[in-house]
């Protein structure tokens, strides 16, 4: 006989009928099937037991009856090594089960009781597409989506050959991406593509290893492809950078490898729990650059099982992970971990994955920052800072916007460089916003 394993057990006799049925409802929670003997001992050994058509039926009674909601196993009696043994065989998938009005769970060949949190839990995953947030009907209405992003998604989904449809109109592109429902916009399409939403990532610069001193603080606001890059730039412009001279020309190298810092953004707000007020958070610390999201990593996994590749991906928004999916944000199905950490190891940098009681944590470790130029960062922001003074000297007039294109630095970037010019006294603002003009001081 195998030995005891999370959908095995064995009882020595019927006498531990009770513990038997608390066994069947672990094993329910947590693999939805599975079988239990009676006859057998623990180590798999058969040692037999009397079985009359009385002793099925209790047996027969007490599971149906003993836990809910109501199984009905199919009860035999089997011979195993010339011994008569009574067979369990089980299954369902109306979790949770209860049984004799508590609540257990399967580890290993053990039954736990499961915590109020957990049970909570595991109601809501009962029913888990209808208890998805993200396919709950939005307040916000089709006229509130903004349409460029919509147009941009569907032109960089067929560009990367995921997308196999022309945009034709803004309801259409809903409709085809699954985030409408009669009509109607769902949670998925409001956090993908409204900027009026309740979507907040809180970014800021520390001045040490911990949140005593901050130097920069932002909070930055809109869908989900807007925080995406807003907060992509926020890290860019504030960690180190290096410069390696070619044969042709200069290459400039991010401390932290870009593709991995974007994909962990990209987990970061695609696995989030959009229930929660709490908002996504990037922290720059001297010696680290934490990336945090709201919500529970999946019950019974850790990050280990993903990076290994073992795994398949578990998305708490399938809706929202379609969409990235489709514009590549979101290169392969359970792969972001693994990509991460990959990355990271060719460009030897550590980065660790943490699972946090309120969410989830990836931090990038800034060890190499020690081997860069210790000013290479701050180098590469004052040219831009001069490029930007020298294009305002020739029009005092000139907008952010065009700052942007002409510098190649996001509206963004040219905003929190003037934010630092203004500090430095090196410039200010005079007039209204749209018909004033730049004083270089």
């Amino acid at each position: 006989m195998r030995q005891e394993s999370e959908t095995l057990e064995y009882k020595r006799s019927t006498s531990e009928l009770k513990e038997g049925a608390i066994s069947v409802a672990s094993i329910l929670n947590k693999h939805q099937k599975g079988d239990l003997y009676f006859g057998v001992r623990d180590d798999g050994t058969p040692v037999g037991q009397a079985i009359s058509r009385q002793t099925l039926r209790d047996v027969s009674r007490t599971m149906s009856e003993r836990i809910e909601p109501r199984v009905y196993p199919k009860v035999e009696r089997v011979r195993l090594a010339g011994k008569d043994c009574l067979r369990v065989r089980f299954s369902g998938n109306d979790i949770p089960y209860l049984a004799f009005g508590r609540a257990y769970i399967r580890v290993g060949d053990e039954d736990r009781q499961l915590s109020a949190r957990e049970l909570e839990k595991m109601f809501l995953s009962r029913n888990k597409d209808k208890a998805r947030w993200e396919s709950e009907l939005s307040e916000r209405k089709v006229s509130d989506v903004n349409a460029a992003t919509v147009r941009r998604v569907v032109k960089k989904g067929r560009a990367v050959g995921r997308v196999n449809f022309e945009f034709g109109s803004v309801r259409g592109t809903l409709n085809k991406l699954k985030l409408l429902r009669n009509g109607r916009l769902l949670n998925a399409g409001e956090a993908l593509f409204c900027n009026d939403n309740a979507l907040k990532v809180q970014a800021a610069v520390f001045a040490g290893t911990d949140k005593t001193t901050f130097l920069d603080i932002k909070q930055f606001e809109g869908n989900v492809f807007s925080l995406l890059d807003q907060a992509e730039t926020y890290v860019k412009e504030h960690i180190d950078w290096r410069v390696k001279f070619g044969k042709l020309e200069r290459e400039e190298i991010p401390e932290i490898p870009m593709d991995a810092l974007r994909e962990a953004l990209v987990n970061s707000l695609c696995h989030r729990d959009f229930r929660t007020l709490k908002g996504n958070e990037v922290a720059i610390f001297k010696d680290r650059v934490e990336i945090y999201n709201p919500g529970d990593f999946p019950e019974g996994y850790t990050p280990e099982d993903f990076i290994k590749g073992e795994e398949h991906s578990i998305p708490r928004n399938p809706l929202i992970a379609s969409v990235l999916f489709r514009t590549k944000d979101v290169e392969e199905w359970g792969s972001g971990l693994k990509r991460i950490s990959k990355e990271c190891a060719e460009s030897g940098v550590k980065v660790a994955f943490k699972v946090l009681k309120s969410g989830f944590l990836v931090t990038f470790h800034r060890e190499t920052a020690k081997e860069l130029s210790p000013s290479a960062g701050e180098e590469t922001r004052g040219k831009t800072r001069d490029k930007i003074l020298a294009l305002i000297r020739r029009n005092p007039q000139v907008t952010v916007e065009q700052l942007a294109k002409l510098t190649g630095v996001s509206a963004k970037g040219v905003e929190w460089n003037i934010a630092k010019l203004k500090v430095e006294g090196r410039l200010r603002r005079s007039g209204s916003r749209k018909a004033g003009r730049w004083d270089i001081l």
